[in-house]
């Protein structure tokens, strides 16, 4: 009997290092099935939706022809109720039984959710005599191989990313394998791209397309560029929205379009030939660490994904309304920054990290939101919605995860865009009925005299809202907040 083997793609779309691949390839040359399963229900409560399945579509596309250049065709499923199979274990049951496949292998994912369906689908195969192989291809450390020294995982960042140094002793990138595989042809229950209605029935996603380029080689233009033009400046330009200062290949490392360990090698390999910018490239690399810390944590914290990782804010005092919730989701706030950041997230599927920090915390914080809220509203519109990442910076943002942000951080939204965006160039571009308004009044237009409204256009509570809660009112009673908090955790 031939050698056979299967390989399943999920969050890693592409060729270059990915391990799970080339050792599928090795192991059954010229025999492996390349398969890609569309099973969103299995991922629930946390399955792609909105921007995420308007990259995915095209991720897939780019990933499909890439393997037709190399000889080699990318099989697709989906499952669903009207489907021909109705899970992913089903799919990979029938083909290592029909084709006769001797190993399966993929990548580890960590979301709780995926961990279980995945353990489930390898105990099933083994024991029906199919080999299956698990390899580590998107972070660059597991998150079990971190630990305290009392052996325990970590909850504060800076330690987390100490040890994480210490440790780091990387294979280098693995290559391309050799993609001239037997043809299958077309098996029971595959499917096209299309089939699998991953675009929305409205045209809203154009911006987004717009505004990026899903795939692995656009990843890989990406870092280089990044290298070579934005690394220099990066500590700097990256905490100024208007700039495009950052690498944004975010949603490509969280569709594995292009692997951490790659983005790693290739930065060391730049500062070792441009060693200037050692400093500046370890403030990026630094970002990976983050995205490692926010793995760590959900792997050993898989609650946190709803629930608070501190418990004592199981009692916040949240005041939800559905109104204030709206008019922040649709940037319609009053607070410039805010808006625009929140309309940039809309029309494009991201927004700027810094920005991101703002907008967050004037949702828990000005307007009592729970982070909640907040969490599910960017799962459904960012482009590059990471559960684990999403979790830690929610939490982070509401004071009640992992090295958590003090609850007496308040942004004022005037004063973080008078800083990081003085002229209002980024405001004026996502709220342009601002944009005739001179600077000194961009981030707080209800100063402005109301013949320079007049002049500008600007009719406030029309043309552009009040602003929504009063700053100063906001802010005390959040620390009011926050300090019944600690006296009921005293009491406790």
């Amino acid at each position: 009997m031939d050698n056979k083997s299967l390989f399943w793609f999920r969050q890693d779309l592409r060729l270059c290092d990915n391990p799970g691949l080339f050792d599928a390839v090795q192991a059954a040359p010229g025999k492996a099935l390349l398969v890609y399963i569309y099973a969103p229900e299995e991922e629930a409560p946390w399955q792609p939706t909105g921007a995420s399945l308007v990259w995915l579509h095209h991720s897939l596309k780019a990933l499909q022809s890439d393997l037709a250049a190399k000889g080699a065709k990318l099989h697709i499923f989906k499952i669903g109720a009207n489907e021909r199979f109705q899970s992913s274990r089903e799919v990979l049951e029938f083909l290592c039984r029909k084709l006769e496949i001797v190993s399966v292998f993929w990548n580890r994912r960590y979301e709780p959710a995926v961990i279980a369906r995945d353990t489930n689908i390898k105990a099933a195969l083994k024991e029906l005599g199919f080999e299956v192989e698990t390899r580590s291809g998107a972070l660059l450390n597991e998150p079990w191989q971190v630990k305290t020294k009392e052996g325990k995982p970590f909850q504060v960042f800076t330690p987390f990313w100490k040890a994480c140094l210490s440790q780091m002793d990387l294979d280098p990138p693995l290559a391309i394998p050799d993609l001239r595989l037997q043809n299958y042809g077309v098996l029971e229950g595959e499917c096209s791209i299309e089939d699998l209605d991953l675009l929305p029935s409205i045209n809203w996603d154009k911006t987004i397309i717009e505004a990026y380029t899903p795939g692995e080689r656009k990843a890989q233009a990406l870092l280089l560029e990044f290298l070579k033009k934005k690394v220099a400046n990066y500590h700097h330009d990256r905490d100024l929205p208007h700039l495009v200062g950052v690498s944004r290949l975010s949603p490509y490392l969280h569709f594995g379009e292009i692997s951490a360990r790659t983005v790693w090698y290739q930065t060391k390999e730049f500062c070792q030939q441009n060693k200037k910018v050692a400093e500046e490239a370890a403030h990026f690399l630094r970002e990976l660490g983050w995205r490692e810390f926010s793995h760590h944590l959900l792997f050993h914290f898989p609650s946190t994904t709803d629930a608070p990782l501190r418990k004592d804010f199981l009692h916040f005092p949240w005041q939800s309304d559905g109104t204030l919730l709206k008019a922040w989701q649709k940037g319609q706030t009053g607070y410039p920054i805010v808006d625009a950041g929140m309309r940039e997230l809309w029309q494009t599927g991201i927004m700027h990290n810094r920005v991101r920090m703002i907008t967050a915390s004037f949702l828990v914080k000005h307007l009592l939101q729970p982070w909640q809220e907040g969490a599910k509203w960017f799962w459904d519109t960012l482009v590059d919605a990471d559960l684990a990442q999403n979790t830690l910076g929610w939490q982070w943002s509401a004071g009640c995860g992992a090295d958590a942000a003090p609850y007496f951080r308040i942004f004022n939204p005037m004063l973080q865009g008078a800083k990081f965006d003085p002229d209002g160039i980024y405001v004026k571009q996502y709220v342009p009925e601002l944009k005739n308004l001179p600077a000194k009044y961009i981030h707080s237009p209800w100063t402005a005299p109301p013949m320079v409204l007049a002049s500008c256009g600007i009719t406030l509570g029309e043309t552009y809202p009040h602003p929504i809660v009063d700053h100063g009112k906001a802010r005390e009673r959040a620390l009011a907040a926050f300090q019944s908090l600690k006296a009921t955790s005293t009491r406790a």
